[in-house]
């Protein structure tokens, strides 16, 4: 299950998992004909196709996990359509770009757009919990994995902001603790400076032609696409020790270098090493966290 996988890092997860022969269940707001309030063309059929189209099988389901009830019926059908067999539950829901103020202090931001991007990022994370995790407790194995926002305690620019994504790493450390006894593991995880769909039309280049933004923003040379991402999943949820992490913070390209994996393009970057050199001397982010400013 991924929650969240319309584009992004969701979507890159989720391909990455068909890849691996995965039946992966694709949720989230943006359907064919029900645009989400993202206002992005991304719909969950689209990432459910290339699932498939990777060597999985990838099933759409339209749903706002804000609503407990949707939710609930969620679960209940993988649950009937998989024997209660569920394997992987990945939190990926977001959906709060829209509402983050940049450079605004937080007693002048708009209170109501900060506790809906907490509702959106937070509590939807903790209702799929809610509702998910009793199929793998059942069988006594598998693995949640919380996607955050840098793995560090620096502040992350914007105090709602910083909230929601140190929020969903508690979320991670609770849950591991919590699960432990029943076999299940849950981690948080991080990419880097992510090239998301949102990311390349913010600097106005495709894939094919991404370096072209280097251009507007230097730290963009040590970018990746999500399927970086996507292969730390496949990873974790194919290592028989996973349990040894749980209730760790990790970063795509640490468990790339652990697992041996890479980007699509053969090439292996290292956010970490480059904001530790590249980012931390400039005086542009705090030494203590390695923010990930293409999560979203």
């Amino acid at each position: 299950m991924v929650a969240g996988g319309t584009r992004g890092a969701g979507r890159g997860i989720a391909v990455e998992l068909g890849a691996a022969g995965a039946c992966v269940y694709v949720t989230g707001r943006s359907s064919h004909g029900r645009p989400s309030p993202m206002g992005r063309p991304e719909t969950i059929e689209e990432t459910a196709a290339l699932v498939t189209e990777a060597g999985g099988e990838g099933i759409p389901v339209r749903v706002d996990h804000t609503v407990p009830a949707e939710v609930e019926a969620l679960f209940a059908r993988v649950a009937a359509e998989r024997h209660g067999r569920l394997d992987l539950l990945v939190n990926d829901i977001w959906g709060g770009d829209p509402l983050t103020e940049w450079g605004t202090p937080f007693w002048e931001q708009d209170l109501a757009k900060a506790l809906h991007l907490l509702e959106l990022a937070v509590h939807t994370h903790l209702i799929t919990s809610h509702f998910g995790v009793p199929l793998l407790v059942a069988r006594k194995r598998g693995l949640v994995v919380e996607l955050t926002d840098g793995d560090g305690d620096g502040f992350r620019g914007s105090l709602f902001y910083d909230l929601a994504k140190a929020s969903v790493i508690r979320l991670a450390v609770g849950q591991a603790a919590e699960l432990r006894p029943h076999g299940v593991a849950a981690v948080a995880l991080t990419p880097g400076f992510m090239r998301s769909e949102a990311v390349l039309d913010h600097f106005g280049v495709t894939e094919a032609n991404w370096r072209d933004g280097v251009a507007e923003d230097r730290h963009f040379a040590a970018s990746e696409t999500p399927r970086y991402v996507g292969r730390a999943v496949a990873a974790l949820a194919a290592d028989p020790d996973v349990m040894a992490r749980s209730g760790r913070t990790l970063s795509s390209w640490n468990l790339a270098r652990e697992y041996g994996f890479t980007d699509v393009d053969g090439s292996r970057p290292d956010w970490g090493a480059w904001f530790r050199t590249e980012v931390v001397p400039a005086g542009e982010g705090s030494p203590d966290l390695l923010a990930a400013p293409g999560e979203a």
